[in-house]
Order: C-alpha cells, then sequence, then structure tokens
C-alpha cells in the first residue's frame, strides 16, 4: 500500500473463534495497572493483526469450572443463559511458540473485570473470544499521533515496538496518577509526553505535513470532544484518523468507535 494513498486503512476479518484460556501469571506493572499471562493449547491459531485490535474476555461463571463461550448463531455470537461477564481489551503480547498472550488491565476502580483481574487464583479458566477483525496500517508512515488515556496505554505500547526507524511518533497520554508512567522506547523517532490534559495537549499540536495518522482512544465523551477539536485543525483528513471509545463514564462494558478512516 502506498503511504501516498488518502486512504490508508486496511481492514481485515477473522473467522469467528472463542477459546478456553487459562490464567497462568500476574504481574504489578504499576499502581494502576496489573499484566496477566493467559495460556492454553486453544490458542494455537490465535491471530491478532492490528495493534489496537481488542478480544472479548470472558469471565468465569460461579458453579462453572470454564465459563460458557459464544458460537455463532444466525451469524451473530450468542452465548448459552447464564450469559457470563464480558469485557473488551487489547492483546498486548502473543507468544505462538508458547501459546501464551500478555493482556494489562487499567485498575479505575471498582468492576467484574478489575476485581477478576486482581483476585483471580492461578490456574483458574476463563474465555476468549475474538478479534472479530484488525485494522492495519502502514508502519513506515513520515508520522503517528498515538493519543489516550490509561485505557489506552496497552495499544500504544504494542504500537511503539511495531513503529521502525524513519518514523516519528507523537505520544500524548493522560493519567491519573504520575506512577503509571512507562519507559518506553520505540525505534521510530519518539516525542512522549505524560500529561495532565489530553485536550490541551492535542491543542498544542500542529498537524505536519507528509503522510501519517492519527490515532486516540479513551472515554465516549472525551474522545468526542477531542475528534471535533483535531478535525478543526488545519491539515486534518478524517480518512487518516481513528478515535475510539474505549469505555464511557458510569456505562459498564462499553466500546465504540466514533471516527475512523477508510
Amino acid at each position: 500500500m502506498s503511504t501516498k494513498e488518502k486512504n490508508l486503512i486496511q481492514r481485515v476479518r477473522h473467522p469467528f473463534r472463542a477459546r478456553h484460556v487459562q490464567l497462568l501469571a500476574r504481574e504489578s506493572v504499576s499502581p494502576g495497572f496489573v499484566r496477566l499471562t493467559l495460556g492454553g493449547p486453544e490458542l494455537h491459531d490465535f491471530v491478532s493483526a492490528g495493534f489496537d485490535d481488542h478480544v472479548k474476555l470472558i469471565l468465569p461463571q460461579a458453579g462453572l469450572e470454564k465459563p460458557n463461550l459464544p458460537t455463532m448463531v444466525d451469524g451473530r455470537p450468542h452465548v448459552e443463559a447464564p450469559r457470563p461477564v464480558m469485557r473488551d481489551y487489547t492483546p498486548l503480547c502473543f507468544d505462538p511458540a508458547g501459546q501464551t498472550l500478555l493482556m494489562d488491565f487499567a485498575i479505575h476502580g471498582t468492576g467484574p473485570a478489575a476485581d477478576w483481574a486482581l483476585g483471580a487464583p492461578i490456574g483458574q479458566w476463563l474465555g476468549l473470544a475474538g478479534p472479530r477483525g484488525s485494522m492495519l496500517l502502514p508502519a513506515d508512515l513520515q508520522w503517528h499521533w498515538l493519543l489516550g488515556d490509561e485505557t489506552a496505554v496497552p495499544a500504544i505500547e504494542r504500537r511503539l515496538a511495531e513503529l521502525p526507524a524513519g518514523t516519528r511518533a507523537v505520544v500524548r497520554v493522560q493519567l491519573s496518577d504520575p506512577a503509571d508512567r512507562r519507559a518506553w522506547r520505540s525505534a521510530a523517532d519518539l516525542d512522549l509526553q505524560w500529561v495532565d490534559s489530553l485536550a490541551e495537549a492535542a491543542d498544542a499540536l500542529e498537524i505536519p505535513q507528509g503522510a501519517g495518522f492519527i490515532w486516540a482512544a479513551g472515554e465516549n465523551r472525551a474522545m468526542a470532544a477531542l475528534r471535533k477539536q483535531l478535525l478543526a485543525k488545519p491539515g486534518a483528513d478524517p480518512r487518516r484518523m481513528r478515535i475510539a471509545s474505549y469505555w464511557k463514564q458510569g456505562e459498564a462494558g462499553h466500546h465504540e468507535e466514533i471516527g475512523a478512516g477508510g
């Protein structure tokens, strides 16, 4: 794909797949993040092609060794009652040889997924479905903007690991706790700032010349406002932008795409 094309996004669909995995390890990354290692033989055909892919984490159900998994019925995923709790998360790193998957959980407040991530016994079974599709972007664009709050951290970390030398990555992350900052490195020329206000940080940025892409994720209302803010900038192109709502204040299990090129 030429980076001169106005539409840079390639979308790939994956066959639906739900699988059982086990919790193998837990690591406290920082005060607001816990990293879990999931694994098992059913991960043998796991595919995650995009840095901001999301999978459905299917939490264990009371009285069952393994949670009910969704199956396709009339072209849509269906789960037999009792329906388990399911939440969207970004796969951070998959090891096909070891059949293990790393996933980071931002612990902002309480909830079934956060409580499970912090307290589930090692060895417990859970479910994993997806990803259903991936957004693919050329890694050799001249510039990349990666913006977000705590929930965007796994996708940003994964993208920075993928970017090659010769590109520029502008990263702005709004954190509630400065102790959650990470010592990110990238082969790309990295301009990283941990900020108190993502809106103020974005306001100070100017869209560069050349082929690039803007990616952002975070709270629903904040991302809707950020998209309007970014689109008002000289040189903005909605076809070279993806803004996602990873959560919504006061609503559980929310995930929504606010704006994307393609």
